[in-house]
């Protein structure tokens, strides 16, 4: 029997190994895709305890305590500290098979020095070790950062944001991580949702531009990705339950702006009908400004109603849709590439029914202006498990070109979290040292090389161009 996650954890090959801690293990890191906050990175204030650098947020972890019947105060409300950690150690024993056992306990390892399996009876001592850790050691923002060789973080900001810390953490003396705004303008593009028309005036305000029809939307959405181009920023980010994508003439949108900006509810329909311009001005845009454009597909979000009229959004009440996909995709990437406007482009799905629809796709659109200029992104939020990573590659692997991949974004909340990037190198050196192993891709150690710390981190910081 394997010890518990040791040094070779996951690396069951002599390639493996080779691979992990020869080259993967210490190459740095790249987040070019993230939720960490600036202004706590700039402001740089300790955690109190475990429980809030863990529990805090972390909607994969409140979703697993409420599946062991953990009552909500020990999740969002006013548990203790320790009675909050108590509670998710007692989840956490009985989540065999689920990521978050192997992210906390390498996390323990890493940051924490704390070898020991969490579970209910160890919680109490763990929870008192990690705290002496905290209180002793330096578990600063910026000092886990640089402690997890981190050289590239892309936050998510909306263009209203005046990427205040953005500017400040520029100039903070020997933190050496570049932080970067990544532009998400999905407010500006969910004209169905509540609080559109107020989201537009404010919109309007930040980008000094007065706001009365669906092109002076794009006006200031284009003036505000200019803003964040002077910043720094190399990455937008969409985010769709599907592709939307639905041409209709000028008074057909301006129509269907009007009456969302009314305060009327439109229809799906009726709000792809105005998304689809403002997509493919702000497209054309990325490219000008040689931007990369993510786009996640296929969240679906808000499903507990009672929960979210509670706690809000992003509260771990989301699941996976199953919409269309292909159809909508091709026509949106065909239109900007007829025009020559199509950005550097990666693709996300959150439903794995579309690995190989979006494994396919990237071949329609590539082009010499990137080597594979359209990415198929790494598996996401619910596909971000062993065998969604595994089922990842394999298609990429399968359909594209898997040395030229992008590798592992962290999508994370969590200062510690950097420990899934060394989940997935582990996973990925796994996969490609058995391919090694069995004969079905040369022993050529230079190449090797290359593609490994290619994903890991090299690949990234050319085609994001940082």
């Amino acid at each position: 029997m394997n010890k518990f996650m040791d040094k070779d954890f996951l690396l069951d090959t002599d390639m493996a190994k080779k691979l992990f801690h020869e080259y993967a293990e210490d190459m740095p890191i790249c987040d070019y895709h993230c939720h960490l906050s600036p202004k706590e990175i700039y402001e740089n204030q300790p955690p109190e305890n475990i429980s809030q650098l863990w529990l805090s947020g972390d909607h994969y972890k409140w979703r697993a305590m409420r599946s062991c019947g953990v009552e909500e105060k020990y999740c969002t409300g006013d548990a203790t500290p320790r009675e909050k950690f108590e509670k998710f150690a007692y989840t956490l024993q009985y989540c065999i098979g689920n990521p978050l056992y192997h992210w906390a306990h390498i996390e323990l390892q890493r940051y924490f020095g704390i070898d020991t399996p969490l579970n209910a009876k160890t919680a109490d001592e763990i929870y008192d070790r990690a705290n002496k850790a905290i209180a002793e050691g330096d578990f600063r923002p910026q000092s886990l950062i640089m402690r997890s060789n981190v050289k590239i973080v892309c936050t998510t900001d909306d263009p209203v944001d005046d990427l205040k810390y953005h500017k400040l953490l520029k100039d903070v003396d020997g933190f050496d991580c570049k932080v970067l705004p990544s532009f998400r303008p999905d407010k500006a593009l969910n004209a169905h949702l509540d609080g559109f028309a107020d989201y537009i005036k404010t919109l309007g305000n930040a980008a000094g531009v007065e706001i009365k029809s669906y092109k002076d939307v794009i006006k200031a959405l284009l003036a505000r990705a200019d803003y964040f181009n002077e910043v720094g920023c190399k990455v937008s980010d969409q985010a769709f339950d599907y592709p939307p994508y639905s041409m209709a003439d000028d008074s057909e949108i301006e129509a269907v702006f009007q009456k969302a900006m009314n305060g009327e509810k439109i229809t799906m329909q009726e709000c792809d009908k105005y998304r689809t311009p403002v997509l493919l001005a702000l497209g054309k845009k990325y490219k000008q400004l040689g931007w990369a454009m993510e786009i996640h597909i296929g969240a679906m979000r808000n499903n507990n109603t009672l929960m979210f009229e509670k706690l809000g959004a992003d509260t771990g009440f989301d699941s996976v849709g199953d919409c269309e996909v292909a159809a909508p995709l091709s026509r949106f990437l065909d239109a900007l590439n007829k025009e020559d406007n199509l950005p550097k482009t990666i693709l996300f799905n959150l439903n794995d029914k579309d690995n190989t629809v979006l494994g396919t796709m990237l071949g329609n659109f590539q082009s010499a202006d990137a080597e594979s200029k359209i990415q198929f992104g790494p598996a996401w939020w619910f596909l971000d498990t062993m065998d969604g990573m595994i089922n990842q590659m394999k298609t990429l692997g399968n359909l594209g070109v898997l040395g030229k991949f992008v590798g592992m974004e962290t999508d994370s909340r969590s200062f510690t979290s950097y420990g899934r990037h060394e989940y997935f190198r582990r996973i990925m050196c796994s996969l490609i040292g058995r391919w090694v192993e069995d004969g079905w891709y040369a022993c050529d150690m230079d190449i090797l090389k290359e593609i490994v710390c290619g994903i890991c981190y090299n690949n990234a910081i050319k085609y994001f161009n940082f």
